[in-house]
């Protein structure tokens, strides 16, 4: 059992993830979240379907790992009584009017498919009466590629079920408003909230889009920047959406079907946005213009809600993640993109391993924040 005290700045899945693989190692961890709005984890697609993905090199390689590492993350969640994750595994579906645009991708999304095993399942082309069969709202001019091991999420509620997990494991957590973060004379951190001073042996600055803000006091810069995503939340009235699977065309929007007939739609990128969580007239048309062009079988659903998550967006859209160099004991997890739900497993456990002294591969990678 270790004794280190750490704090942990940020409740969304890169703060949670981190506090529990650390909570389940024996280190005494507080998590601190100051509640904002915005947070990208709460406004998600929860989709974790990384095979099917444009990206590739090291972001990729990161993103396969985290879809592969899924089951034996909710398995330790589990493990903890805790039964309710959000996650179902029904599917991702590629789609496209175009033929020669699912032909260029199949072989390398067969390859991706084929390296990750039963986690990924199996690849299958569809035609568009098998498209219509697995989502009956999509346009009837589309074909695929169907991965049978794509699986959705519930942001809020997966968050909250390995907060749940840290606390059960000995996590103290508090909600409130990290002002300072300053060096101890010697070794180790004082984090200064509105309610109080804590020292600690080491801080994990993973605050998402404001990481940044948290860090320049300390002369560290952390080369993450907001961007405003909006996603739509529309209801189908008795309809059984839960073996829809999640829907890919080739462009950045997507649909993410849940449960009870819930369909998220989205959504915006809107870099150069700053921190600023509004719902915008130019964001909701356009995410539900997106919808309906792809899934003209949803014009009649009810529009139930929509999120706004800043996503944090490293240089080059890689995680800025690690101890910062110069400063031992500080640590920033962040950067994660619109990836952070397959990331954030992940690259927690291996934070919370090398904070803890041991390996972790993981991380090397990717660049962390630097001195100034």
């Amino acid at each position: 059992m270790n004794t280190m005290k750490i704090a942990v700045i940020g409740g969304g899945i890169a703060g949670v993830t981190t506090a529990y693989g650390l909570a389940r190692r024996g280190a005494a961890v507080t998590l601190l979240d100051d509640a904002a709005a915005g947070q990208a984890t709460a406004a998600s697609a929860g989709i974790i379907a990384p095979w099917v993905s444009s990206s590739d090199g090291d972001f990729y390689e990161a993103y396969s790992a985290g879809g592969n590492y899924y089951p034996e993350f909710l398995a330790g969640l589990h493990e903890l009584g805790i039964a309710e994750l959000g996650y179902r595994r029904s599917g991702a579906l590629m789609v496209s009017r175009e033929a020669a645009e699912l032909e260029a991708v199949e072989d390398r999304i067969a390859r991706r498919v084929a390296a990750s095993g039963s986690v990924a399942g199996k690849l299958e082309r569809v035609d568009s009466t098998q498209v219509s069969e697995l989502f009956p709202a999509l346009s009837s001019e589309l074909t695929g590629l169907y991965v049978s091991g794509g699986g959705r999420v519930d942001g809020r509620v997966l968050r909250n079920a390995t907060l749940t997990a840290a606390v059960i494991l000995g996590t103290e957590h508090h909600e409130d408003s990290v002002l300072a973060v300053e060096p101890l004379r010697g070794a180790g951190w004082r984090v200064t909230t509105t309610r109080q001073s804590t020292d600690v042996d080491a801080v994990v600055v993973a605050a998402g889009a404001r990481t940044r803000e948290l860090l320049l006091p300390l002369d560290v810069d952390c080369a993450v920047n907001p961007q405003r995503g909006q996603i739509t939340h529309l209801r189908l009235r008795g309809v059984n959406t839960s073996p829809w699977p999640t829907v890919h065309p080739f462009t950045p929007n997507y649909i993410t079907p849940f449960d009870d007939g819930r369909i998220a739609v989205g959504a915006t990128r809107e870099s150069g946005s700053g921190y600023d969580p509004r719902i915008t007239a130019a964001g909701q048309l356009q995410v539900l213009q997106d919808a309906l062009s792809l899934a003209p079988g949803l014009a009649d659903a009810s529009l139930v809600e929509t999120r706004v998550g800043i996503r944090p967006m490293g240089d080059d859209n890689l995680p800025i993640v690690g101890e910062v160099p110069g400063r031992p004991g500080l640590w920033t997890m962040t950067g994660y993109g619109a990836g952070g739900l397959t990331l954030g497993p992940l690259l927690g456990d291996a934070a919370a391993r090398s904070i803890l002294g041991d390996p972790a591969s993981e991380l090397a990678p990717f660049p962390t924040a630097t001195p100034r």
